[in-house]
């Protein structure tokens, strides 16, 4: 009888610490270029950008894969001590419609940008500058 007692309280206490608390899911982090292309005509992208590398077919989807933005910029150093330079780019997967509609963009190779945490973002999803 004990032992069925400690099983069901501890079945019990097990249950109850299953109880939600109501606080909402985190929110998936944004795409900046996802947002600013999707729903736009890829014609419109590759001549803003340059063409393709490569395409695919995927699931009834055209798979553009991209590289561009290259640009070389100096960082660096104390006053008077040499600068090196980065050599800046940005790689991705352009997902297409039949219609060549962008359905989504997938950042494939990203490095830090000159004003923040992505250059893909800085390039293809520049802020809108304040009047």
């Amino acid at each position: 009888m004990n032992i069925r007692m400690i099983t069901a309280a501890g079945l019990l206490l097990a249950l109850a610490g299953c109880s939600t608390t109501g606080t909402a899911l985190p929110t998936i982090a944004s795409n900046p270029v996802q947002d600013r292309w999707e729903g736009q005509s890829a014609g419109r992208f590759f001549a803003s950008y340059g063409p393709p590398i490569s395409d695919r077919d995927e699931g009834g989807n055209r798979v553009y894969t991209w590289r561009g933005g290259y640009k070389t910029v100096a960082i660096g150093g104390k006053k008077g001590a040499k600068k090196s330079k980065l050599y800046l780019s940005c790689k991705a997967d352009i997902v297409t419609n039949q219609s060549y509609v962008i359905r989504s963009v997938h950042i494939l190779g990203d490095q830090p940008g000159t004003n923040g945490s992505s250059y893909c973002a800085e390039l293809l999803a520049p802020a809108e500058k304040a009047s």
